[in-house]
């Protein structure tokens, strides 16, 4: 609380101070704010101003290529993931995972490019999402038992599936998007429901982190604490080595360990180890290398045609709806990490609508998840601080080049998987704290919004770990009821952290004594951006390119 004193008694004329007859009072005298003898204080404010480079403002070409292909690496390791996740579950060899690989890369950068373009118009990387998993471990389970004359047959049958259950599910969220119905909901995110939301999108991917780099620790926490040295401390040494390692530190640390992992695996450190080691270890046990394609063009229905059962769309409905709500907490960090403003309920409406149709055009082209916000590339514009849309636009590039010349695309798959997971230690653990500083638009010290911060983050985390945790290799989770369709929505919405964190939020904050502390819940500062010319700065971030607009209906903008 800010207290302040007025002074103005005047003395006598005639009396104290040498002031003579007539002579004017001394001026007020301010007090200053408590605490101020302990330090500055810093007011709330709207924008990064650290950015070298904000949304509109782009390095030179050659900055923008290598910083595009940096965002291609950092999108890989997620890709090559969730594919040796589920493709051997699926019966498929390491030529079909290849083609997956190269198939959701395609995906990702025609996503990427949609959205950059017609979409949020943010500098987001679209990129697989895990929040399919459990849906789609439900239809390889589903068909398991199904005759099959070998396990290719097998995998380009369930293949079809996926594909018929991506094509109809997307429909949910061009509804959602384009009927406004997202944009109308978002109003209700004020930054009380913000700050966990954004906070649990990073925090809610932990075991994507150290537990993933702890398999292959010698190699895993050197990357860790080469980039942590190199890019943080290194920099300050020299003013011309701090900003090419504060941008390109990563892509150095990355070549390097990389390196040191071949040279171990060359000089046989990893013969006598589990097969667990091996796998995260070794730079050649992907085998996509030698059975990847030189050339090879994803193309529409690649694996034939799409199966559609009832079943497996409602539990993809489900993964759908969850994308939507991930997505959603990654474009708020990605506004704030860009230098743009908050992304007004249009804009984030017509978004989803817009992945709602890249959800469409991967089950037409055969890819095994659909795509969501990439989480750690929006970590990567506050590692660079580079919050340009040009260099993000440059990276589909990459990811459509390496897509269709598969042999290059393998070579950079081929990377351990454990320098991936060390590089998100440092990525999600920055966009968790890009949803923390929007507590600044609050009333700290208010109770009830404490209560209501408090509540929602640990149960966005807690929640989904006990979920998590009692899932089995099946995909099925703990809601076991006769309908497999309804226990595959609840068990993946209730896996995802932000999902659970936006539920739970908005729900005590529009209900907890709401309209009596507008004030306090950063509603005055939040509200201008929910309308399309609430705040001068919308038009200026949001708008579509050259003059499309003129032509869109308004609805649709």
């Amino acid at each position: 609380m800010v207290e302040t004193a007025h002074h103005n008694h005047q003395a006598p004329p005639g009396h104290g101070h040498g002031h003579g007859h007539g002579a004017p009072p001394p001026p007020p005298v301010v007090a200053p704010p408590l605490g101020a003898a302990r330090g500055p204080f810093y007011p709330p404010a709207e924008q990064l101003l650290q950015l070298h480079y904000c949304i509109h403002s782009n390095p030179s070409w050659v900055q923008t290529a290598v910083l595009g292909f940096q965002h291609y690496i950092v999108m890989l390791g997620t890709t090559v993931m969730i594919a040796t996740a589920l493709v051997p579950r699926m019966g498929g060899s390491p030529g079909d995972k290849a083609r997956v690989i190269q198939s959701l890369l395609f995906m990702s950068g025609v996503n990427t490019l949609l959205q950059t373009w017609f979409g949020t118009r943010l500098p987001t990387v679209m990129g697989p999402s895990f929040s399919y998993i459990i849906s789609v471990l439900a239809i390889i389970n589903d068909l398991f038992d199904s005759d099959f004359q070998d396990d290719h047959e097998r995998f380009t049958h369930t293949m079809r599936a996926i594909q018929g259950s991506l094509i109809v599910s997307s429909f949910l969220n061009i509804i959602l998007g384009y009927s406004n119905a997202w944009g109308k909901l978002t109003r209700h995110f004020g930054p009380i429901v913000l700050v966990p939301a954004v906070c649990v999108v990073g925090l809610g991917l932990f075991s994507r982190g150290f537990p993933q780099l702890a398999n292959c620790v010698e190699i895993g926490l050197l990357m860790l604490i080469l980039l942590v040295i190199s890019q943080q401390y290194l920099q300050r040494l020299h003013p011309i080595a701090q900003p090419m390692l504060e941008r390109y530190a990563l892509l150095l640390c990355v070549a390097i360990v990389w390196a040191f992992a071949a040279i171990l695996t060359v000089a046989g450190a990893y013969k006598n180890v589990k097969q667990q080691t091996k796998i995260s270890c070794r730079t050649d046990r992907s085998f996509l290398l030698s059975s990847a394609p030189w050339i090879k063009i994803p193309y529409p229905f690649q694996w034939g045609t799409p199966i559609f059962r009832a079943s497996h769309v409602f539990g993809m409905m489900g993964a759908a709806l969850v994308s939507s709500a991930e997505s959603t907490g990654t474009f708020y960090a990605a506004a704030r990490l860009s230098g743009a403003t908050s992304p007004p309920g249009h804009v984030l409406s017509r978004s989803i609508g817009l992945q709602g149709i890249g959800q469409l055009l991967e089950g037409i082209f055969g890819a095994v998840v659909g795509t969501t916000g990439s989480v750690e590339n929006v970590g990567l514009l506050g590692l660079t601080r580079v919050g340009s849309r040009r260099v993000v636009q440059i990276s589909t590039g990459f990811m459509i080049f390496f897509s269709i010349f598969g042999k290059f695309g393998a070579f950079f798959a081929s990377i351990p998987l454990p320098i991936f997971a060390a590089i998100y230690c440092i990525l999600y653990g920055i966009v968790a704290a890009t949803g923390i500083s929007l507590i600044q638009f609050t009333n700290n010290n208010s109770l009830r919004n404490i209560y209501v911060l408090g509540v929602s983050l640990f149960m966005g985390i807690s929640i989904p770990q006990y979920f998590i945790s009692n899932t089995n290799a099946a995909g099925h989770g703990p809601v076991r009821t006769k309908g497999g369709w309804f226990n595959d929505i609840l068990n993946t919405i209730f896996s995802s952290p932000p999902t659970v964190a936006l539920i739970v939020g908005t729900l005590l904050d529009n209900t907890l004594e709401a309209r009596h502390a507008v004030e306090e819940r950063g509603l005055p500062w939040m509200v201008p951006f929910h309308h399309r010319k609430g705040d001068s700065r919308n038009e200026e971030f949001y708008s579509y390119p050259l003059r499309i607009s003129e032509y869109i209906p308004t609805r649709f903008l």
